[in-house]
């Protein structure tokens, strides 16, 4: 499958990003500065500028052609809007075989099942395509909705990690979990 296609869902459109997101990408940012901020790291003014969107999907390609990381759009069905993005990231090969998934969802869009929609059309071709044993997500005890989902995504919890990452200026425990590829 050539991921510059989008994976067509009842509801979205699901392709890795390209360099023509950039627009689409800055309003996604700008749309869903405050809905996103509980659950990211701090970020500077900078980061909601077209510039730096450009950037970012520059360092997206990179990433990709080293085989780091594969960040996706989920876009509504005209494909003009993101409602939604998710990249699978630090990437390890060797007998790890294994990556992080991180994913953020438009204010609007939340609570309707649409992200499981779209990381459920995603995840055999993580699989299959980039040969991943090892799927891990990780979410912040408090954000119900992201362990609900991760749960009817089949990830399994593994673990829980005290002052994990540094979200908003603080460092958070964070729920460890991953999907392990069926035989």
């Amino acid at each position: 499958m050539n991921l510059l296609y989008p994976i067509q869902t009842p509801r979205t459109l699901v392709r890795v990003v390209d360099a023509g997101d950039a627009q689409r990408l800055l309003r996604y940012r700008v749309l869903n500065r405050e809905h996103l901020a509980p659950w990211e790291p701090l970020r500077e003014s900078s980061y909601y500028t077209l510039d730096h969107c450009i950037q970012t999907l520059a360092d997206s390609r990179e990433a990709m052609r080293l085989d780091r990381g594969y960040p996706f759009v989920v876009l509504d069905l005209t494909g003009n809007e993101v409602i939604a993005s998710f990249t699978f990231a630090n990437i390890v090969r060797g007998a790890f075989q294994a990556c992080h998934l991180g994913y953020s969802i438009a204010a609007s869009r939340q609570g309707q099942g649409v992200m499981y929609e779209a990381l459920s059309a995603v995840m055999p071709w993580v699989f299959r395509e980039l040969d991943m044993h090892r799927v891990m997500a990780n979410y912040m005890p408090r954000n119900d909705r992201s362990g609900k989902l991760l749960e009817r995504l089949g990830f399994e919890r593994e673990g829980y990690a005290k002052r994990y990452l540094q979200i908003a200026g603080v460092w958070e425990d964070h729920v460890l979990t991953s999907r392990i590829r069926e035989v």
